[in-house]
């Protein structure tokens, strides 16, 4: 039952040829990317970095899409560089990131109305804080001393 080298080789070939094809379907870098992924234009490569480190990645929530692996941040890098390369704003980035994905794509969101309550809800705890430690304080300053 042996099946002598000819198997062998061709298990090889085809061993190869299937190691091949994943180089063969690679994908040329995109116009305006050197063969990095870097962008080739100095100004909207530090436009990307700075955009791409205030998107969240969606799927593991407490990192950047510049700092993340996960593929859903490989294809919003990918998004970035290709609006960035045909022109787009930073603002009219963060408006289609924002309204595709929410408001929670951003790491720091604008203040508006539908976010007040992210921006204002550390101010008011801080406050109620501050008038229970008030409260507290001058109540146990009235009670009496035991001796």
């Amino acid at each position: 039952m042996s099946r002598g080298p000819h198997a062998w080789l061709l298990a090889l070939v085809l061993a190869a040829a299937a190691a091949g094809f994943g180089e063969a379907r690679a994908e040329p870098p995109a116009a305006g990317l050197d063969a990095h992924g870097q962008l080739q234009n100095p100004e909207l490569q530090v436009r990307f970095e700075r955009i791409a480190k205030e998107l969240r990645c969606l799927q593991c929530q407490n990192e950047s899409i510049a700092d993340s692996n996960a593929d859903l941040a490989r294809d919003l890098r990918r998004q970035v560089r290709e609006m960035l390369v045909a022109g787009k704003s930073d603002d009219a980035i963060f408006s289609f990131m924002t309204d595709r994905y929410g408001e929670f794509v951003r790491f720091a969101p604008p203040l508006s109305p539908k976010t007040a309550l992210i921006w204002g809800a550390p101010f008011f705890m801080l406050l109620l804080g501050a008038a229970v430690i008030y409260r507290v304080v001058r109540q146990r300053s009235r009670m009496p001393l035991d001796e």
